[in-house]
């Protein structure tokens, strides 16, 4: 409908005016810098090096995306990824804490590499959750040495709309010093919304630039953001994709199948036997998450704003 539209480049159009209004407003942050990037690795590889001074790094979980799924994207801008053990693919703050306390007391920590920022993604990439209660206790230990949060939401729809959850939009504005609401896996065509709160991203349009997260043609990714966030339409079709992946949950352990890792969100995680993989060739297109042991593979599911119940029927009737 807007094809035909004379409108200003570089997301300084009306439609992408309207959708940072309209995010400041489920963010509870009238103050908030909001810049539309074109996917999450852009995102994340120009957040990160906004937030981190030139001899810095950001402590992620071992199974973090930047970390596994990135091709080393931080790593190219100068920054390390510095891994610790995740609990569900999440990190503890009192693990954090534990880790930066044995950083300072290092005699020879000025030689390594300083953890500037913590990351974070919230569904992680097992779909699990962050409660507010860890939440809170991640932002203090980034108090406590200077570090900044930020949160990598490429499925934050799904974090939100989870029946179980008690962190809002709202709660994540407050904690973080920087987020991004994912578009690209959460019903948009592309694109992602990046937010700064606690007063960093002054030159964030430049730095974007310079990544080569910048569209040109801003108007493809304001209006897209600006719908998103109308009736909230954002968190109703995250929904949709919740509650077919809680009935797919539901009847795979009536089936009598493991659960690898227990999820309220989109992404379900299952043991299947390699036999069983292998009679699924050609019915069905298998994200096989490697094995588990020498006779079965973790397999994920994942439903989406898409997703149909007779798809998910379909997909019962195969197991």
């Amino acid at each position: 409908q807007t094809n035909l539209e004379q409108t200003a480049s570089y997301g300084t159009d009306e439609y992408s005016a309207s959708a940072k209004e309209k995010i400041r407003a489920a963010c509870e942050c009238p103050d908030a810098r909001v810049y539309f990037t074109v996917g999450g690795t852009q995102a994340n590889y120009a957040v990160l090096d906004s937030l981190l001074k030139n001899y810095e790094g950001v402590l992620a979980a071992d199974t973090g995306h930047i970390s596994v799924h990135e091709a080393g994207a931080i790593e190219f801008s100068g920054h390390k990824v510095l891994t610790m053990p995740g609990k569900d693919a999440k990190l503890d703050p009192a693990d954090v804490e534990k880790y930066m306390e044995a950083f300072y007391a290092d005699p020879t920590w000025e030689h390594m590499v300083t953890p500037g920022a913590v990351y974070i993604s919230h569904p992680s990439e097992y779909g699990t959750l962050y409660s507010l209660a860890e939440l809170k206790g991640l932002r203090a230990v980034c108090d406590k040495y200077g570090m900044k949060l930020y949160l990598d939401g490429a499925r934050l729809g799904y974090a939100l709309a989870a029946e179980n959850t008690d962190v809002t939009l709202a709660h994540i504005a407050r904690l973080c010093d920087a987020f991004y609401i994912g578009g690209t896996k959460v019903g948009a065509l592309f694109g992602e919304a990046v937010v700064f709160t606690h007063g960093d991203g002054q030159r964030f349009f430049t730095e974007m630039k310079q990544h080569g997260a910048m569209l040109a043609k801003g108007r493809m990714l304001g209006i897209q953001f600006d719908v998103l966030f109308t009736d909230d339409l954002y968190t109703r079709i995250a929904a949709h994709a919740d509650r077919l992946a809680m009935r797919i949950k539901a009847a795979m352990l009536e089936k009598g199948y493991r659960l690898y890792i227990d999820s309220y969100t989109n992404q379900q995680f299952f043991v299947i036997a390699n036999e069983k993989l292998a009679e699924l060739e050609g019915l069905a297109v298998v994200d096989n998450w490697g094995a588990f042991d020498e006779n079965s593979s973790v397999v994920r599911i994942t439903t989406s704003w898409a997703t149909t119940p007779e798809m998910a029927d379909y997909l019962l009737g195969l197991m």
